[in-house]
């Protein structure tokens, strides 16, 4: 089965995680600047790196379908800058993940493949997908809903580690993002951990960089920048997350049920 995943993030790499550690032939896309936050950990990195190693996975950059089979012969995982996916029509997936996390659908539709996943809020089992899987932390986290919409988003950051709005680093103005901290790096309270557009921004709370974007990208004021973690676990910056493996095992869930009823 071929698998097509829009997005390349920290959690859309997750679900790679789980589907490639599956067996599954996988391609991804993204935008031509990716915003990842937790770049360490997301195959998006090989948009400007050519090549990003996550766990088991390799991701190499390439510019076509050709380049595309190369990759996928020899098992890695390409990663092609496209963000309307229109490589779907030469790849013709079997299944269409649309792991973007836009909170809103940019343009899936059901018919895209036999089977078209919409990964968090913005879709509707049904209508613009066939199932959704839950990425709100708790106790549905990582469910498949085959009818129905994913819980809203409400604009608050999980609780991780007992912080939630405090633990996400924010531009302080539009401009360019340049980091001081880097990822891994221990911060305190009130430390200036990045510039936007020439003004200082600084930490909310103390602790570990488990995130943050790559230098020079263009923001906006408020936008997410990067993250700081209180757990202080250096590993947890270079490995997949709990959400995000939660999140691919929902995923994976709702592929292998496709493909046992296909059978």
């Amino acid at each position: 089965m071929k698998i097509l995943i829009k997005g390349a993030g920290d959690l859309a790499t997750g679900i790679a995680s789980r589907l490639y550690n599956s067996g599954y032939q996988i391609l991804m896309t993204d935008i031509a600047v990716p915003l990842t936050v937790r770049r360490t950990v997301a195959l998006s990195r090989a948009v400007y790196e050519g090549k990003a190693e996550v766990e088991t996975m390799t991701g190499i950059l390439v510019k076509n379908m050709d380049e595309a089979e190369k990759v996928l012969s020899d098992r890695n995982i390409p990663v092609i800058v496209d963000e309307k996916a229109e490589i779907r029509k030469d790849y013709q997936p079997d299944v269409v993940v649309d792991a973007i996390l836009a909170k809103k659908n940019l343009g899936t539709r059901i018919t895209d493949a036999p089977l078209v996943i919409g990964v968090g809020p913005g879709f509707t089992a049904g209508e613009d997908c066939h199932v959704v899987v839950e990425t709100k932390r708790g106790h549905y986290l990582g469910q498949a809903i085959w009818k129905g919409s994913a819980i809203p988003n409400t604009g608050i950051p999980g609780n991780i580690g007992g912080f939630t709005v405090e633990r996400i680093i924010r531009a302080t103005a539009d401009g360019i993002f340049e980091p001081v901290a880097k990822i891994g790096d221990m911060v305190e309270k009130d430390q200036i951990v990045a510039y936007s557009g020439g003004q200082e921004i600084r930490a909310k709370m103390s602790g570990i960089v488990r995130g943050m974007l790559q230098e020079h990208v263009p923001v906006t004021e408020n936008m997410k920048c990067g993250d700081i973690d209180a757990r202080c676990e250096l590993e947890h910056c270079y490995t997949i997350s709990d959400k995000a493996r939660a999140v691919g095992g929902g995923v994976l869930e709702a592929v292998c049920g496709f493909e046992h009823r296909r059978v």
